[in-house]
């Protein structure tokens, strides 16, 4: 039985499946999150003991719909 080539970037091509626009990626990815919880502890003095409460303050503020910060 014969078998039909691909070309090895043919594969990768399908299964990239990375978000193309701003609107279709997820709010507050893990990379985000992270550099905004480096955020607060630099605000902090990089005072050390608070990075559960960075992180999840974090997410709490990426997650939060825009526009609708407490004013």
């Amino acid at each position: 039985m014969a078998r039909s080539k691909k070309s090895p970037g043919a594969a990768a091509a399908q299964t990239d499946q990375s978000p193309t626009s701003p609107a279709q990626a997820p709010m507050g990815n893990g990379r985000d999150i992270a550099s905004r919880a480096y955020e607060l502890y630099l605000a902090r003095g990089c005072e050390p003991g608070h990075d559960v409460e960075d992180w999840l303050q974090a997410e709490r503020e990426l997650h939060e719909p825009v526009g609708s910060a407490a004013v």
